[in-house]
């Protein structure tokens, strides 16, 4: 009687743990850098993932279950790997990230070597979705493509409105020397070349550098009067001051996203940036009629953080949270088979999202469905102006 009285005690408590275990929160880890030089945007896209998840918590979780989040700060390559075993090792369902491409191609290999899944929602450096990785997934688009719209946007809206054509112009290409800016320059080197374009001049440099004064001479020695760049927010800010400290005016300046999209690089480099065009993610200022849900964001925004967003890295993580937080619930498992068969077979049409991106997954977990915009500087405000179904503004030219 005393051994069966035990043997029911044991039954009852691996009962309880079964239960406690069926409601269990579900981990997800969130790899961005929260601090060093890529912390403003690392944190304001963590904040993108952080309202996706206070949503689908509000409604009632994943299938019941409250989603937790596991912070990491990655703020270099090393970092990211040594952070992503730890989120492994404290059983995540998958790790969201990452904002920087050196994180995202460092930390993915390691997800993927153990079986987690990795969703990337802001890198977008081309190489990380061509390794062969099965668990790997982006939302986003890549630089393979981010090039080309940076010149596209030049060819087919910038120069004809300032009434120049190919032979006008010389391109200069300046660009910081990861992932990021590399690729980007080399496609935008290769697109200019199809079109063509003249580039004069296509020179790297280190992110953190602390002068581009030498940089910005060759520039002009090279008669550049389209500038090209790559970059971060300090970076931005320096080739801008550097450049009118030097009194080199080129006719058109192009930002592919990072820093010249962040409103505290327009704060620091004030009128000079009124003019300037840039090619990134959408940013909150689009036509909502294209973008359902961008009201909603924007409420939850200012709600949770006492300010309008810095940047569109929020949104869209926001929107590419939602998207792989989805696609686990209709998974209604977090196997990683079950999980990659839901995220390719999660389908949108463009002007769906919060963003406007639709979502269509390749067999590499690139989705081939998302887009860059183009927008510009004008009167301190980064207006959206391409494409015309989102824009909210129309381009300014100083001829």
């Amino acid at each position: 009687m005393f051994k069966i009285r035990k043997i029911a005690l044991a039954l009852g408590a691996c009962g309880v743990l079964a239960s406690a275990a069926a409601h269990a929160d579900i981990k997800v880890g969130a790899l961005f850098p929260f601090s060093g030089a890529l912390a403003l945007l690392g944190q304001e896209s963590f904040r993108g993932l952080e309202l996706a998840v206070n949503e689908v918590n509000a409604a009632g979780g994943i299938n019941g279950e409250k989603i937790e989040i596991l912070k990491a700060d990655a703020v270099d390559p090393n970092q990211a790997v040594s952070e992503t075993k730890r989120l492994i090792s404290s059983n995540v369902v998958g790790v969201f990230g990452s904002y920087a491409s050196g994180i995202s191609y460092a930390a993915s290999p390691v997800t993927e070597l153990a079986g987690v899944p990795y969703f990337e929602l802001g890198a977008t450096a081309h190489k990380i979705t061509t390794r062969g990785y099965k668990y790997l997934f982006r939302t986003n688009p890549n630089t393979a493509l981010y090039g080309a719209s940076v010149v596209n946007a030049l060819h087919d809206i910038v120069a004809p409105g300032m009434g120049l054509n190919a032979k006008d112009i010389k391109i200069g290409i300046i660009h910081e020397d990861g992932p990021y800016g590399t690729d980007v320059a080399a496609t935008e080197k290769q697109r200019a070349a199809e079109l063509g374009y003249t580039v004069a001049e296509v020179l790297p440099y280190s992110a953190k550098t602390v002068d581009l004064s030498s940089l910005i001479l060759r520039l002009k020695g090279a008669g550049v009067n389209v500038v090209l760049q790559t970059a971060y927010q300090n970076d931005a800010i320096l080739y801008f001051n550097q450049a009118k400290a030097a009194g080199f005016k080129p006719k058109v300046v192009i930002g592919a996203g990072g820093g010249y999209s962040l409103a505290d690089t327009a704060k620091a480099v004030g009128a000079g940036m009124n003019g300037v065009f840039d090619l990134d993610f959408p940013q909150s200022s689009i036509n909502p009629a294209g973008a359902p849900g961008l009201d909603k964001f924007l409420q939850a925004y200012k709600a949770a953080y006492k300010s309008d967003p810095q940047s569109g890295h929020s949104l869209t993580n926001y929107v590419g949270a939602k998207v792989f937080l989805e696609a686990i619930a209709n998974a209604k498992s977090t196997d990683k088979d079950k999980i990659r068969a839901a995220v390719l077979a999660y389908k949108k049409p463009a002007g769906q999202s919060a963003n406007g991106w639709g979502f269509d997954f390749g067999e590499d977990g690139q989705n081939k469905a998302s887009d860059f915009y183009t927008m510009q500087w004008q009167n301190g405000q980064l207006v959206t102006i391409a494409p015309s179904n989102l824009a909210l503004g129309k381009p300014v030219f100083n001829k």
